[in-house]
């Protein structure tokens, strides 16, 4: 399994190789000042909006290049991966902007949908409205977890339409039932039960203003009871987005089956002792276009890489990134 695909060297902090230390390091432990940002409220067709945050915004004639991040499931700005990769990027000679998925940037989005891991069509208006806005200006964009199988499967959609030059997916979620079940065992419950939260208070907000109740068939304390990512996605991911269910929301959503069709130069990268997922997500070279480039680590976590030491942690991902990208510029 996986023959020909490239592991790529990394060495986890000393006393930071278990996974979970890995996955929750960061986010419990790194500070760093936060970037400077400009907002930009970008609008949709269907009268939504989604806000963007950008950090060192290019001039109209300039041809710095743009690098746009996608966070992962109910992340932001305020994620530490996101700020840390700004300022890794500014570092790099590169402008950077976040684009938020719906409802994700602190305010609440106008309509009852919200966003889901294969949602494509706001991240495509958004990289065209890049395209033409800054046609000098070479366009990058990296997907963090949900934000990675989003981003892969646009790219697979795209096809030979991509105005990217090259794209890198970290942790993706690859294959959206596996990662689900696996959510549902052992310690990744706790990444489950924080999410859900996230999740289910978001949702309860849009109870406040919208007729979510009506839509969905379901009362704020039958939300509230909702303990599992099947539950969710079953209940209202799924049918507010136009799916049947949980189950045909996770098969039409998943990137793998797009990774063949990938035109653009792109990089994936993967731990394989992620703990949101197991090693059955992980494509086979036959699954990926010769334009894909896997990376597979044995150790990682989850959006973790934690090098250096205790003392001293080295960010991995940031440099690896940064190396794939300045090699298109």
């Amino acid at each position: 399994m996986n023959e020909g695909l490239k592991y790529e060297s990394f060495r986890p902090a000393f006393g930071l190789k278990q996974r979970h230390l890995q996955t929750l390091f960061p986010a419990v432990f790194r500070k760093q000042p936060r970037p400077e940002i400009e907002v930009e409220c970008f609008e949709l067709a269907d009268g939504d909006f989604v806000d963007c945050f950008w950090h060192h915004k290019p001039h109209k004639d300039s041809q710095i290049p743009i690098v746009v991040l996608f966070h992962g499931l109910e992340g932001s700005f305020d994620s530490p991966y996101i700020q840390g990769m700004m300022h890794a990027l500014n570092k790099n000679g590169f402008s950077s902007v976040l684009m938020h998925f719906r409802g994700c940037s602190g305010r609440l989005n106008r309509l009852p949908r919200s966003y889901h891991s294969g949602d494509t069509a706001d991240a495509k208006l958004w990289l065209e409205s890049l395209s033409q806005r800054y046609p000098a200006n070479p366009l990058f964009t990296v997907g963090f977890s949900l934000g990675g199988n989003m981003l892969l499967k646009l790219l697979g959609e795209w096809g030979q339409l991509s105005p990217i030059r090259a794209a890198v997916s970290v942790s993706a979620p690859l294959q959206l039932d596996v990662c689900a079940d696996q959510m549902n065992r052992g310690f990744s419950r706790l990444y489950q039960y924080i999410l859900m939260r996230e999740l289910k208070h978001s949702l309860l907000k849009k109870y406040q203003r919208d007729k979510i109740g009506s839509l969905i068939g379901l009362s704020e304390k039958e939300v509230k009871q909702l303990k599992s990512f099947w539950a969710f996605d079953d209940v209202y991911t799924g049918p507010i987005h136009g799916f049947k269910s949980a189950t045909d929301y996770y098969q039409k959503s998943s990137a793998k089956q797009y990774l063949k069709d990938i035109v653009t130069k792109t990089l994936l990268i993967h731990a394989l002792d992620d703990p949101f997922m197991t090693q059955e997500v992980v494509p086979d070279k036959e699954d990926v276009s010769a334009q894909v480039q896997i990376e597979l680590l044995t150790y990682g976590g989850h959006l973790g890489f934690i090098s250096g030491s205790l003392l001293k942690p080295e960010y991995w991902l940031e440099k690896r990134i940064i190396k794939y990208l300045k090699s298109f510029c």
